[in-house]
């Protein structure tokens, strides 16, 4: 990876570093709103009369946060009145963003280098397996050092 690639990867795992636990968080069937609502044992009227929306309203935003649908702005006016702070964010399912470039990076590698030799193969000048995985690793590192656009195809 160009060097100021790999700083902006680091800072960004930094960022994240915070949210990596939350990959284990299972979200409640009813939503958090509605766990969080009825655990504190607040009615959809009280929590609709702190968003200024009838009780119905709150059953609407309860059902859409089940559902997914739910825009990021409802649900940051739903924290606030619930005196709670709303926090999202992407978590990479492999534990970081550079985990993630390397096995992007790994798996184009793989792909070039074994359509190459498989052409190399019919011109009767396949390599063996042992090359074939140093060309992997070799041309791995220059993907990444490149951070190719084609690592996202």
């Amino acid at each position: 990876m160009r060097n100021n690639k790999k700083i902006l990867i680091e800072q960004l795992d930094q960022k994240l570093k915070p949210f990596r636990k939350t990959g284990m968080v299972l979200v409640p069937n009813n939503g958090w709103i509605n766990t969080i609502r009825t655990t504190l044992n607040m009615t959809m009227v009280q929590l609709g009369s702190k968003l200024n929306i009838t009780r119905q309203g709150v059953k609407s935003i309860e059902e859409r946060e089940a559902k997914g649908t739910i825009s990021i702005n409802s649900l940051k006016e739903v924290a606030e009145a619930m005196d709670l702070k709303f926090v999202y964010g992407f978590v990479p399912k492999n534990g970081t963003i550079e985990a993630l470039v390397n096995l992007k990076a790994e798996k184009l590698a793989r792909k070039i280098v074994l359509r190459t030799n498989q052409n190399m193969k019919l011109e009767d000048q396949g390599i063996g397996n042992e090359k074939i995985n140093e060309s992997i690793k070799d041309l791995t590192i220059e993907i990444k050092r490149e951070m190719r656009k084609s690592l996202w195809d």
